[in-house]
This record gives structure tokens, C-alpha cells and sequence, in this order.
């Protein structure tokens, strides 16, 4: 086989179809190298400005020489570097120090490589967070728009996915929307209770910038105060080891993974409803459903999002079994894990909530098949109000439920037997029995009357609980979204 050229070298190497395939450029950057590595060199400089302010001998030409090198970042002297002294944190420091001359003596400065490493973390998954929000508040507004829609259109409920009482499509959708509610408020909780490591030293001591302060621990304490401002913090972990807990990840990711269940459930339902020709997602023009079956319409988005979820999902195992092996101050077992995961659940669940939203943006309803579906479960759902309607009228109870006992196995044997179309109603319709009634069954099988407080519930849901959750994010809800891939 030929060795490729450098024009196909991308294509001969493994890609994560998370970023090549599937997520937005703004999430694929924010755990890019540059984010990662101008991060690391904007770290560097606040740790140095601090530190000039509280009173080391660091120049305001170091300061600027800093300032003017943040985004120049020699990324093959870096990678020369590392394969050379085998750390990551020393190769970048002294490819700063390459284009900062004179601020070389003061990079780093009483630094561990988790100062860099575990708060650029922090930023980026902060990021991450703010990231997601909006796309997840743009969901539930589409979603909304839907229930509202379709607040009031009947349809067949299901429990143990068994006929059961009727419902409302809208107030179905509800259902998912709630699921989304409380996602939101979790990622909001997840994104506030994060907090910078701050300057905290090699195994969180702060020793070496004791050292550095000749015992002032009011400065230490303050320069811990103002990198942490700086970096957009408003505090930072009081105690940490060389790295911040690792529990925190769990907190991150079980939240993520959260999400990813509510959207698997929702996908779930639009994958059987779409099987009972109920509701589909959208369908392009020129789509193939199937190489072999050029009929087919199959659910394509949900299922991708199924599928991505359930990768989700399983995420949260990395961080929990992670922080459970942190011996004392730390190991470094955790980090080749941690870029994996971390990353991965963020573009993960970025790629699920753009193919929801564009999902939720293309909702086709067919209010035909719905009807039809009703009317074949609806007379046996009747047979309450029938009796009920049958004793008004001077009939005895279990005299009529008897006759309607007997009419609807008969019914039930046509259904299931024959295959035939429920004909309990034109049973009752033909028997003397019932002719006290017979003016009242049109009213009686008025699906609306079956769907209780479901628009109601709706309206109110969505005017309570709903709305006012996504005011904070109405300038961000955007346009229609395009299907990746």
C-alpha cells in the first residue's frame, strides 16, 4: 500500500467522527489544542501580573512581552519539545520562554503543571457548559411551540406500551419538556458550583509561594484571590490536593449523562411513534430511507441521537472510577482518561442537542392516522360512560354491563381474530337494548371528552413552569439548525 501524501495524511489516520463528523466548530474549539494551549500562556501571564502586584521584581516589559506572545505558539517546537523531556507542561513553558526572552526567568513562576493544567480544565468545561445552555433552552423553546400546537389534539395513551387512556400530543411533548426542564437547571448548578483550583503549589500547600512571599501569607492568600478573578472565577476550591477533586468530574458528567437519558427517552418514543406513522421526524426531500427498501422512512436523527446518548451515558463511569483511585495528593492516572471523557461527553451531548433541536424544528404530525387509531380503542375506553349514560336512562348496571361484557368480546374476537376493525360501537348501535341511547353515542366517543385536564395542563405548564425558565437565554434561541452529517 502507498504511503500517503500530504494532502491525504487526514484521511489516513483515525479522526473521532465526534468532532469530523458530527459537532459544532465553537464545541470541537473549545477542547482544541489552541483553546488548551493559549489558555495555558493566558494562565501564565495572570499568575505573573499578580505577582508584580503584590510586590515580586517582575517588569512591566515582561508583562508586555507576555501579552504580545499569548496566541504566537509554536506548535512544532512544542511538540520537539515534549518528545524530548517527556512533559507536556515543560515543553510549552519553554516555547514561551522562546519568544519571551525576558520574561523567561518568571514564566511559571512557583507554578505546578496543574496550575496550568487543572485550571484550563475548569475554564474549558465552564465553557462547555455555556456552550450547551443555550442550545438546550432552544430545545425545549421548539418543543414548547409543538405542545402548544397540538395541546388539544387527542391521542391514544400508552402505559407498558399497552392502549391505555387518551392523552394529548401536546401534552405528550410535555412530558419530554419536563425531562429538559430539570436538565437545565442541573447543567445551570453544575456550571455555578464550579470553582477555579486557583494558585494552591505542588501538593496544594501553596509552600513554594510562601516561599516566594517570605512568609506574608495574606499575599499568597490574595494572589490565590486574583488569578481566580481573573481567570472569571468568583472562588476558588479552599483545599485541594495537586489537582482540584476529581470528584468534580463526576458532578460534570452525571449531569451530561443525565441529559443524555432524558434525550434517549424522547427519541425513543419519536422512533415508535414514527413505527405507528403517528408523528415523524423531518424527512428530506431527496433522503434514502433504505439502500434495499426504497419505501422506508426510517427515524435516521433519532436514532443517532439514541445512539450517541447511550456513549453519554456510560461516560460517567470514567470520573467515577477515577476519583475512587486518587491515592494522597494525586496520581497521574487519571489524565490520559480524563482527555478522553471529558471531551467526549461535552461533544457528545453537543451533538444530540443540534439534532434534537433540528428534530423538534421538523415534527410531522398526522392527525388521520391518530383519529383512526383512536377509534379503535375508544369504544371499549367507552363503555363506562356507556353504562353510566344507560342507568341515567333507567337501565340497571349489571344488567348493562353484562350486554356490554358479551358485545365486547365479540368485538375483541373480531380484532383479534379476524382481524377486522372494532365494531363494538355498531354492536350497541344494532341492539334494542341500548336504543335509550343510541342519539348519545356520538357524544359519548367524542375523543376530547376522554383527555381530562391535558390542555389544560399544557397551558398552564408551559405559562408557569416553561417560559419563564428561558427568558434568561431569548437572545440566543437563534434560527432553524441544519443536520450535520
Amino acid at each position: 500500500m502507498a504511503t500517503p501524501g500530504a494532502e491525504e495524511d487526514a484521511l489516513a489516520r483515525y479522526r473521532s467522527p465526534l468532532v469530523s463528523r458530527y459537532a459544532s466548530a465553537e464545541m470541537g474549539f473549545n477542547f482544541s489544542e489552541r483553546k488548551k494551549f493559549g489558555t495555558w500562556r493566558r494562565l501564565w501571564l495572570y499568575l505573573a501580573q499578580a505577582e508584580k502586584s503584590l510586590g515580586l521584581p517582575i517588569t512591566d516589559e515582561q508583562i508586555q512581552e507576555m501579552e504580545a506572545n499569548l496566541d504566537n505558539i509554536d506548535f512544532k517546537m512544542a511538540a520537539e519539545e515534549e518528545k524530548k523531556l517527556r512533559h507536556d507542561v515543560m515543553a510549552h513553558v519553554h516555547t514561551f520562554a522562546h519568544c519571551c526572552p525576558k520574561a523567561a526567568a518568571i514564566i511559571h513562576l512557583g507554578a505546578t503543571s496543574c496550575y496550568v493544567g487543572d485550571n484550563t480544565d475548569l475554564i474549558v468545561l465552564r465553557d462547555g457548559f455555556n456552550l450547551l445552555l443555550p442550545k438546550l433552552a432552544r430545545v425545549i423553546s421548539r418543543l414548547a411551540d409543538f405542545a402548544e400546537k397540538y395541546a388539544d389534539l387527542p391521542t391514544l395513551g400508552f402505559t407498558h406500551y399497552q392502549p391505555a387512556q387518551l392523552t394529548t400530543v401536546g401534552k405528550r411533548c410535555c412530558l419530554w419538556i419536563q425531562d429538559l426542564c430539570m436538565d437545565l437547571q442541573n447543567l445551570e448548578r453544575a456550571r455555578d458550583d464550579l470553582r477555579f483550583r486557583g494558585v494552591k503549589g505542588t501538593t496544594g500547600t501553596q509552600a513554594s509561594f510562601l516561599q516566594l512571599f517570605e512568609g506574608d501569607h495574606s499575599k499568597v492568600e490574595e494572589l490565590d484571590r486574583l488569578v481566580t478573578a481573573k481567570a472569571g472565577f468568583k472562588r476558588a476550591y479552599m483545599v485541594t490536593g495537586q489537582t482540584y477533586s476529581r470528584k468534580v468530574d463526576i458532578e460534570i458528567l452525571s449531569v451530561l449523562a443525565s441529559l443524555g437519558a432524558s434525550i434517549h427517552k424522547i427519541c425513543t418514543d419519536i422512533r415508535l411513534l414514527a413505527n405507528l406513522k403517528e408523528i415523524e421526524e423531518p424527512f428530506e426531500k431527496d433522503q434514502i430511507g433504505s439502500s434495499a427498501m426504497p419505501y422506508k422512512r426510517n427515524p435516521m436523527r433519532s436514532e443517532r441521537c439514541c445512539s450517541l446518548a447511550r456513549h453519554l451515558m456510560t461516560l460517567v463511569l470514567d470520573p467515577l472510577q477515577t476519583a475512587s483511585v486518587q491515592w494522597f495528593e494525586r496520581t497521574l492516572d487519571d489524565s490520559a482518561n480524563r482527555r478522553v471523557c471529558l471531551a467526549e461527553a461535552f461533544l457528545t451531548a453537543d451533538i444530540i442537542l443540534s439534532t434534537l433541536q433540528n428534530i423538534s424544528e421538523g415534527l410531522v404530525v398526522y392527525p388521520k392516522v391518530i383519529e383512526r387509531r383512536i377509534r379503535q380503542e375508544l369504544p371499549f375506553m367507552a363503555t363506562e360512560n356507556i353504562i353510566m349514560a344507560m342507568v341515567k336512562a333507567g337501565g340497571n348496571r349489571q344488567d348493562c354491563h353484562e350486554k356490554i361484557r358479551v358485545l365486547s368480546q365479540q368485538a375483541a374476537a373480531v380484532v383479534k381474530q379476524e382481524g377486522g376493525d372494532n365494531d363494538f360501537i355498531a354492536r350497541v348501535r344494532a341492539d334494542p337494548y341500548f336504543s335509550p341511547i343510541h342519539k348519545q353515542l356520538e357524544s359519548l366517543l367524542d375523543p376530547s371528552s376522554f383527555t381530562g385536564r391535558a390542555p389544560q395542563q399544557v397551558a398552564k405548564f408551559l405559562k408557569e413552569e416553561v417560559r419563564p425558565t428561558l427568558i434568561p437565554y431569548q437572545s440566543k434561541m437563534g434560527g432553524k439548525i441544519e443536520l450535520a452529517l
